[in-house]
């Protein structure tokens, strides 16, 4: 990339940190009047509307007929399945061990990253990497009063993280194959069919599905869950889709620890939480490790298997030989 380009990819990637930083005021707005689900039901129901209005309006246009949609629906599947994880997971663990478990999705990205993107990292990026994760990890441990593992809980959630590190990877791995926006509206459909499904069963289950509208009688859960899912799903997985597009997995991924150090120092700015030295310290150590992989140069890719033997990109290669010949001076 260029520096202009460079420059525009790095301004997106702040401003997914920014929109998904300041989501911890959304859910705090709707945690009184709403339980988990309801929240994460409404979210995708107001980004399933923004993106079918776009539609409407056509601002935007999706046209999938004739290609494959396994790797679309595996992609959308994973970041799903990372968001019903985590709210299972939440039933038993504490938002700390959350974030926690959370903070090492970079980690995880890059290891499934180089086993099946070929992107291998450099001793200083992976260096890098580690002082990012381990500062927000003292930050989240030293602002908690106290810290429960509990066993299930931390497997759901533990299975939360590896799932979004996979959808992340998946992202990259599609970015030939499906626009930015093709990732975010197969992730919006199907969130917003399964989470009403699971409301839908619950509700028959315990007999509460009369509570599906309640929470809009607070004027200030409207605004809250709209921002929620219109900003924090919507844009936040274009935004990402996008990035995955331009940058490493692990670069692209490491801007969500960004977005927990935003939400840390934001209830500081905004809510008046107390501001301790360490959430200086550890806030310039994660920005250091970020801007550190940033600007660290990569090994050179290895290619996978897959594309070794991938018998579509064989196919394309023989029906452009004729090009390549004559390209060749042949």
């Amino acid at each position: 990339m260029d520096q202009k380009s460079h420059m525009k990819v790095y301004g997106i990637a702040v401003m997914f940190s920014v929109l998904v930083g300041f989501s911890f005021l959304g859910v705090k707005t709707c945690v009184p009047v709403a339980n988990s689900l309801q929240i994460l039901v409404h979210r995708y129901n107001f980004a399933f509307l923004a993106i079918l209005l776009l539609m409407v309006l056509h601002i935007v246009r999706i046209d999938l007929r004739g290609r494959r949609k396994k790797n679309l629906i595996l992609t959308a599947g994973t970041y799903i399945g990372f968001m019903a994880l985590q709210v299972m997971g939440m039933f038993y663990s504490t938002s700390i061990e959350a974030s926690i478990l959370f903070a090492i999705v970079p980690i995880l990205a890059q290891i499934i990253a180089a086993v099946f993107l070929g992107e291998k990292a450099t001793l200083i990026q992976n260096l890098f990497v580690g002082l990012s994760v381990a500062a927000l990890i003292v930050m989240l441990v030293m602002g908690s009063t106290s810290i429960r593992f509990h066993a299930g809980g931390t497997a759901l959630l533990l299975l939360s993280s590896v799932c979004m590190a996979v959808s992340n990877v998946f992202m990259r791995y599609v970015r030939a194959e499906y626009r930015p926006i093709e990732i975010s509206t197969a992730i919006i459909i199907g969130g917003c069919v399964v989470f009403n499904l699971a409301f839908l069963i619950q509700g028959a289950i315990t007999g509460n599905s009369g509570t599906y509208f309640e929470p809009f009688r607070h004027k200030e859960f409207t605004i809250a869950v709209a921002y929620l899912g219109i900003g924090c799903i919507l844009l936040s997985a274009q935004l990402m889709s996008y990035l995955l597009s331009k940058l490493a997995a692990v670069k692209a991924t490491i801007f969500g620890n960004v977005s927990t150090a935003i939400s840390i120092i934001a209830g500081v700015v905004i809510l008046g939480e107390p501001l301790m030295p360490y959430h200086i310290i550890c806030a310039v150590l994660i920005i250091a490790g970020v801007v550190g992989l940033s600007f660290s140069g990569e090994r050179p890719r290895e290619k996978t298997a897959k594309e070794i033997v991938d018998p579509q990109k064989i196919q394309i290669m023989e029906e452009n030989k004729d090009e390549i010949q004559i390209s060749d001076g042949k």
